[in-house]
């Protein structure tokens, strides 16, 4: 039997106590939760206590994206935070993703480093207009070559794609997916999306939950649902 992706749910929200009413409602079902660039920039390292104090794992999702010595000395800064999972763009490049690596391995507990490839709202048309090329899950098979060539552990990509992925750069190759989606959602701007089954099928490591559980008026009872679909 395959393995079962993790849970993440993404802390999304814009204030201290929602996000710590959400890690206390959900802990007992997840224990990974994304802090992005919404919550970090209204609490700062804040928000990463918030879900240790829980006892929860962080995956710290500010895409870092600079040149190589900024992005070094962030992931370095990150690292000590005590997270277990960042990510950095691999647009950034082989040298940039690189000197994260090596950042990250100055912590006594290195963290995984994930690359963001095309984020999961762009189609064709977009990315012409921004110059890249091909359809997006081949340029995210490319964007994850560079990741692996670099020495990340995995990709932050849409559900369609893992497989492609796993079969280019590995199975052990993590991929971590956003965009799922069992039902429609409000307001949403996710074109590249797919379902918990057909993400878990494809061979998705980590399945990222944000609006299907912020929104709902059960949010655990959504996250039950959900690991209840994969089982």
């Amino acid at each position: 039997m395959p393995r079962l992706p993790e849970l993440i749910v993404a802390l999304d929200v814009q204030t201290r106590a929602e996000a710590e009413r959400l890690v206390r409602l959900l802990r007992p079902a997840v224990r990974f939760f994304k802090v992005g660039p919404v919550l970090f920039t209204a609490c700062g390292p804040d928000a990463v206590r918030i879900v240790h104090d829980h006892g929860g794992q962080v995956f710290l999702d500010l895409k870092f994206f600079d040149i190589p010595r900024t992005v070094e000395e962030a992931v370095r800064q990150a690292a000590r935070l005590g997270v277990t999972m960042l990510t950095v763009h691999t647009l950034g490049g082989v040298e940039m993703m690189g000197r994260a690596v090596r950042a990250a391995h100055t912590s006594p507990s290195p963290p995984r480093l994930i690359g963001v490839t095309l984020p999961t709202h762009m189609e064709e048309a977009e990315m012409r207009a921004a110059g890249i090329e091909g359809r997006p899950h081949e340029a995210v098979v490319r964007l994850a070559r560079l990741a692996h060539r670099a020495g990340l552990h995995g990709v932050v990509c849409a559900a369609p794609e893992v497989a492609a992925v796993k079969e280019t750069c590995g199975p052990e190759f993590l991929t971590v997916v956003p965009g799922i989606r069992s039902q429609p959602v409000q307001d949403d701007d996710q074109a590249r999306t797919g379902d918990p089954s057909s993400a878990a099928g494809a061979g998705a490591d980590y399945l990222v939950l944000g609006r299907p559980v912020l929104q709902a008026q059960d949010p655990l009872g959504a996250v039950r649902g959900v690991l209840g679909a994969l089982r």
